[in-house]
């Protein structure tokens, strides 16, 4: 069975503002709208790392419920990349995003996505993880690529898929497209089991 035969009277919800989302929702050929609402995105400070994003993302689709009526399927989904066992998040300015970069130079760091589908009846939500090693960055590659891209909206201050991925990721264990935002085999493989 393929995934766009089971979606044809399913309404999907992509609950993210993220281009990178949207994009490989795209890809997969399935049919979606995009609604975005402001949701609280506090967790329990001494919550682990690694149980963030699952808790977010069932956070987030509990703001959702209200639009969940018979053949609708809601995804949110979130993504925290952890560095020595604490999150790095968005850069905050120009000065942070070289900080976070200098800090996952030459380091291996985790990124960890949370997904959550919901429908009427049904609920799954799993994450997936990557590891991510990068070389030793020089300080002027950091520069340009700030200077040249849009590290500002992306956890850890770079995206993989970017002129900095290219140069500097030496090593990758797992999902590549974890990384971007959405782990599409985990997702296409969870869509399958809950529509059916």
């Amino acid at each position: 069975m393929i995934l766009h035969e089971l979606v044809n009277d399913t309404k999907i919800i992509l609950a993210s503002q993220s281009p990178r989302r949207q994009h490989l929702l795209k890809e997969l050929q399935i049919p979606f709208e995009i609604i975005v609402r402001d949701c609280d995105e506090t967790y329990p400070e001494n919550m682990e790392p690694m149980d963030v994003p699952a808790y977010l993302v069932n956070k987030k689709s509990e703001s959702y419920t209200d639009l969940i009526a018979d053949k609708t399927l809601i995804i949110t989904a979130d993504t925290v990349v952890i560095n020595e066992h604490s999150i790095i998040g968005k850069p905050e300015n120009e000065t942070d995003a070289v900080r976070l970069l200098q800090t996952i130079s030459n380091n291996t760091h985790l990124v960890v996505s949370g997904v959550c589908l919901r429908t009427s009846d049904k609920q799954r939500v799993f994450s997936s993880l990557t590891k991510v090693t990068f070389r030793q960055l020089g300080q002027d590659e950091i520069d340009y690529y700030i200077r040249q891209f849009s590290p500002m909206d992306k956890a850890g201050a770079y995206g993989i898929q970017e002129w900095i991925g290219f140069i500097g990721v030496e090593k990758i264990e797992g999902s590549f497209f974890n990384v971007m935002g959405l782990p599409t085999q985990q997702l296409y493989t969870e869509m399958l089991n809950i529509l059916k």
